[in-house]
């Protein structure tokens, strides 16, 4: 199986450029649209600027935490491809899939076993599922083992502090895309040298099977 990946909170373009451009760029970048709590808020005017280029073969992420009406507007005619729902009900979800003809990341904060179970509750909204830590912006982590011995029908995206040092093959045993943003950061700011590790890490991972 091959390990996809992600990396999130992209907010410059000499960043998004160095990565749509690598010669093994990950198959999503996320960028985060409506929550200025975090370091990598990008505003709806800087942000459509900044992905207004050839994203290749990579796709677009909006990043979005219960997202009201007049955000999913003025971000409708931007190049995302999927939206990352955080505290979205099932109803909000099927109505924004339906409006906005977008593929969804439904994200699942977990803390614990209960929690994780809550992905059945997304099944009919849901085109991936994340999990993710209860942290959102402070990069914390949670037990990523509690998801390693179900069977999910759809893929399945790992966050939660992952870090380029880490041992990525454990995450190919548990998931399907790796989900990396804190961890490619030297003082708050994505960091290239980080992402030339991470993206070279993962594709000599994915050579060897």
């Amino acid at each position: 199986m091959i390990l996809k990946s992600k990396i999130c909170g992209v907010s410059d373009s000499k960043t998004l450029s160095y990565i749509v451009n690598h010669e093994n760029p990950p198959q999503f970048i996320g960028f985060i649209v409506n929550y200025p709590k975090s370091k990598r808020y990008v505003d709806s005017i800087k942000l459509k600027e900044l992905i207004n280029n050839d994203k290749k073969n990579c796709s677009y992420v909006a990043v979005l935490v219960d997202p009201n009406q007049n955000t999913l507007e003025k971000i409708k005619d931007l190049p995302f491809d999927y939206y990352q729902l955080y505290n979205c009900s099932v109803d909000k979800i099927r109505s924004i899939k339906r409006s906005y003809n977008k593929k969804v990341i439904v994200a699942l904060t977990i803390e614990n076993s209960e929690d994780v179970k809550n992905y059945k509750l997304y099944e009919e909204v849901s085109d991936i599922y994340l999990f993710d830590s209860k942290g959102y912006e402070k990069s914390m982590s949670f037990n990523h083992t509690l998801i390693e011995n179900i069977q999910f029908n759809k893929d399945v995206m790992l966050a939660g502090n992952i870090q380029i040092n880490d041992d990525l093959e454990k995450y190919k045993k548990i998931a399907d895309i790796i989900d990396i943003s804190g961890g490619l950061e030297t003082s708050g700011l994505k960091d290239i040298s980080k992402i030339e590790i991470f993206l070279n890490k993962i594709k000599n991972l994915n050579n060897e099977t």
